[in-house]
């Protein structure tokens, strides 16, 4: 998937960045004992991104929201541990805030451009429970940060979906896909709107014209991947293999719409045959979201992908499909230990639609390697990326969606079907709701085929020019570069659809 650009608050009149007093004049002060926590969790791409001195392990969000003037209103309790003595502590959040509580009692607290630091009165000691309390109001489409603004404004409602940036504009959070945790989200909007969020639906009810959805997601998730949606939607609920489903399109979506609801409908289809080639799905509920925009991207939120409609403006595309639904297993269960590690969510969500492609005889892996090898032959931007560290802002180039692919397709060729298959099942069972780097998937990779593949992923992840087309960078012995042998080859009759659809997949790239 890709995402909107990020933002680092420019503060408006509502929101004060200077030091605010706690209730009844007290002047913000550090308590005696422990440290500040850090101000970033030590991603090398994005310092400010997560925080240090204490781990989240539920979040319980309650919002409300108004299309019309794109007013949110929320609070937000965090469950969490101190991981040190702790004097004070960051969240990431750019909404004004009115109050904030720790442990029930009022605390002190400044924003920035996109920190709110919090200060209790009592340090916290290392290893002590902690709730946090939030609550705060604003615009969020008014707030942008380092000229970046995720927040989606559709054509009857929202949609809170972004990558890596989205949860600092609806609610406070350690954002980064190191801290994760479990969510309960409440939306408030009018009677006659849909609200659609993460995992199973607990319940929803209505109250002077107002309805509440409560959405529970209870596996471990990553900040970016909680989401909301707000509009009209045509919604259908079934379940399937013992797990609840719940797809939505938007009404009077037209042909796209139509489109958009037949290939959602095949969502648990999809979920049963990644099972087969990945492992077990490790979630407890499916579905797709298809809203009023065309936003021009796809996010593998956890359970249920959001998808702009644009994806099926040709007919229908089951590849999208594909590709959102197989981060389920990487990106969402196994999550990036930093974002520079994006290849193993990109690349190996690309990979799955080629695995598809192959089952269903629409073109096999080693065809599709050899369309994209010929495609991008003189394409030396293409090849100038190094997919194993893109550089911050640069995750969703479209080479770490591709050569990430051909990469995956070249390792398969190496040390064959059954040790990549093995590795690639490992890496979702071993690190099922956790993190992983790429230097933790070559040790797997290099541990399971008993190859010492160093130069095999130096050639594909870390050299910014095309790999040498030879047995060791793991090229069939058949294999013929040329122009000549390109005229021989069959072109897969997926090549067309999966070529489309990465096209789009990496179209926001391009609003950074």
């Amino acid at each position: 998937m890709t995402t909107a650009p990020h933002a680092r608050l420019r503060r408006t009149a509502l929101a004060v960045g200077a030091a605010l007093l706690l209730p009844g004049g007290l002047a913000q002060a550090v308590p005696p004992g422990g440290s500040p926590g850090a101000a970033g969790i030590g991603d090398p791409y994005y310092p400010d991104y997560g925080n240090g001195g204490y781990d989240v392990g539920h979040y319980d969000i309650a919002v409300s929201y108004q299309p019309a003037t794109d007013e949110l209103a929320g609070t937000t309790r965090i469950k969490a541990r101190a991981t040190q003595a702790l004097s004070r502590f960051d969240l990431d959040f750019v909404l004004p805030v009115s109050s904030v509580r720790v442990n029930g009692r009022p605390a002190a607290y400044t924003q920035g451009e996109h920190e709110l630091v919090v200060t209790p009165r009592k340090a916290l000691h290392d290893g002590e429970r902690m709730v946090v309390d939030v609550t705060y109001a604003g615009v969020p489409s008014t707030i942008t940060s380092d000229g970046i603004s995720p927040w989606i404004r559709t054509d009857d409602g929202v949609a809170a979906v972004g990558e890596p940036e989205i949860a600092p504009w609806w609610y406070p959070s350690n954002d980064h896909p190191r801290d994760k945790a479990t969510f309960d989200v409440r939306v408030t909007v009018a009677r006659d709107l849909e609200a659609l969020g993460n995992g199973v639906l607990v319940s929803q009810h209505t109250h002077r014209g107002e309805r509440t959805w409560h959405w529970r997601e209870k596996k471990p998730m990553a900040t970016y991947l909680a989401f909301f949606v707000v509009g009209q939607f045509d919604i259908t609920r079934w379940r399937a293999d013992g797990l609840p489903v719940v797809t939505a399109v938007a009404s009077d979506g037209g042909s796209e719409g139509e489109y958009a609801a037949a290939d959602l409908a095949r969502t648990p289809e999809v979920i049963r045959f990644e099972s087969r080639q990945f492992g077990p799905y490790p979630f407890d509920a499916m579905g797709g979201v298809a809203p009023a925009a065309d936003f021009g991207f796809a996010l593998e939120n956890q359970t249920r992908p959001v998808y702009t409609r644009g994806f099926w403006r040709n007919g229908p595309n089951i590849y999208v499909v594909v590709h959102e639904l197989a981060h389920q297993w990487y990106g969402d269960s196994v999550s990036v230990e930093n974002w520079r590690d994006i290849w193993l969510n990109e690349g190996f969500a690309s990979f799955a639609e080629w695995v598809w492609s192959e089952k269903h005889d629409e073109g096999t892996g080693a065809e599709l390697f050899s369309a994209y090898w010929d495609y991008y032959a003189g394409n030396s931007d293409f090849w100038s990326v190094i997919i194993g560290d893109p550089g911050a802002h640069n995750e969703f180039n479209g080479a770490v969606y591709d050569r990430g692919a051909m990469t995956l397709q070249a390792l398969r060729t190496r040390v064959g079907d059954d040790a990549f298959f093995t590795t690639m099942r490992r890496w979702a069972a071993e690190r099922r709701y956790g993190n992983g780097s790429v230097a933790d998937f070559i040790a797997l990779a290099e541990q399971v085929s008993g190859e010492d593949l160093g130069s095999f992923f130096d050639a594909w992840l870390y050299t910014g020019t095309r790999p040498e087309p030879t047995a060791e960078n793991g090229f069939p012995a058949d294999f013929q570069p040329g122009s000549l042998a390109a005229a021989r080859r069959t072109v897969p009759a997926s090549w067309a659809q999966i070529r489309q659809t990465h096209q789009r997949l990496v179209s926001l790239e391009q609003r950074r």
